[in-house]
């Protein structure tokens, strides 16, 4: 039998943890990575944290998964933290970031039926937006790498350029619904959509009566130093996604809406299985206890200085390479001036790990618990690597 018990659907490196504690995993021959990918921004309380791990351990012991037949506890205590710390009225729990897009998604065309819109289904998105793998995400997306052998795909969206307004002002049309936007882009190379842009989109969804919908499934959870990431730019959404940081590793993913914008979602317009179950729940509310305060908003913030104050010193001395350092928070992309893949795979032979984006940047997404000596060891690490890479040729 040729294929792999796998489904070979990723290029997998050679890394192959077993065993992971604070910020560093462990292969398994005992090979020690310094990681600064965090499972893609998703152990945002590194490995092993004992709170986190505590709350999972006496979770699974009392109670894993009754289904949302039932009434539960779990999931309206950790519902009405998030609604007490956000803009949302209500919350919708879902095992990843692509169920909570695709939410996000029903969410905004509901609120539009449920009004006697029914035309009103297309949602404006923009270039280079990552939301997730399911055809309804991926239909929502200009990368034809992710839409590639999945044709026909869905109907309903309109791609324009990011943080451009007059593209989405000349876009608007009979059929909007409203918008699709990452505040921070993550996949798509760590790109701060400018105030100007957000602040332009609700103004049109204000005026207009549509629906903005923020993608915070990688730049939030505190990763940007505040809980989520529209809190930089004043400006709230109607519907937002969460995942990613929001399990510390155990999958979950929100759907979160104002009253207002989840009018449609009633009884039998949506479920999930598996979706806010005790087990998850518990692991949410561990990761709520650890970083919904400012204290530790101020130590991402504090060590995002430190981090990019380093980067961009270290850069200098490598301008063969790197040409500047992007984002906000613990968010942070370095540019590069050849492919970031290659010395994204160039690094993990180092021990180091970091994530490849689009626009050839390094996504340096380290868990938030991170201390000095972490950002020391990882520039040390990131320069000596520099010094040694040889930039493949061009075939």
């Amino acid at each position: 039998m040729a294929i792999t018990p796998l489904m070979p659907v990723y290029p997998r490196s050679p890394v192959r943890p077993v065993r992971g504690e604070g910020v560093y995993l462990y292969g398994e021959k005992g090979e020690k990575y310094l990681d600064f990918a965090s499972g893609i921004a998703v152990n945002l309380l590194g490995h092993g944290h004992p709170h986190l791990t505590k709350a999972i351990q006496d979770q699974a012991a009392t109670l894993i998964h009754v289904s949302n037949l039932y009434g539960s506890p779990q999931g309206e205590a950790f519902a009405k933290r998030l609604v007490d710390l956000t803009f949302a009225d209500t919350v919708f729990l879902t095992n990843s970031g692509a169920e909570a897009v695709e939410c996000s998604i029903k969410t905004a065309r509901r609120y539009h039926h449920h009004h006697g819109r029914p035309e009103k289904h297309e949602l404006i998105t923009f270039t280079s937006a990552f939301h997730g793998r399911t055809l309804g995400t991926i239909s929502a997306t200009n990368q034809e790498k992710l839409r590639d052998g999945f044709a026909p795909l869905l109907p309903g969206f309109t791609v324009v350029e990011f943080d451009n307004l007059s593209a989405v002002e000349a876009a608007m049309g009979p059929h909007t619904a409203g918008f699709l936007v990452e505040p921070i882009q993550g996949e798509g190379g760590i790109r701060p959509a400018s105030p100007e842009f957000i602040k332009g989109l609700r103004r049109l969804a204000d005026e207009n009566d549509l629906m903005l919908v923020f993608d915070e499934v990688q730049c939030g959870y505190a990763r940007t130093g505040r809980l989520f990431a529209y809190e930089h730019y004043g400006v709230e959404p109607d519907i937002m996604a969460a995942a990613k940081g929001i399990g510390g590793g155990f999958p979950l993913g929100a759907c979160l809406a104002t009253e207002k914008a989840a009018a449609g979602m009633v009884i039998g317009t949506h479920g999930s299985t598996y979706g806010g179950n005790p087990l998850a729940c518990a692991a949410g509310e561990a990761v709520l206890d650890v970083v919904a305060n400012e204290k530790f908003l101020e130590h991402v913030r504090r060590m995002s200085d430190r981090l990019r104050g380093a980067l961009e010193q270290m850069i200098p001395n490598h301008d063969h390479l790197f040409e500047s350092v992007r984002g906000v928070g613990l968010l942070l992309g370095i540019k590069m001036k050849s492919d970031s893949r290659a010395f994204v795979n160039y690094l993990r032979e180092h021990g180091l790990l970091t994530v490849a984006a689009g626009d050839n940047v390094v996504r340096v997404l380290p868990p938030l618990v991170i201390e000095e000596q972490h950002i020391g060891e990882f520039v040390e690490k990131l320069s000596e690597a520099a010094r040694h890479y040889q930039v493949p040729q061009a075939a």
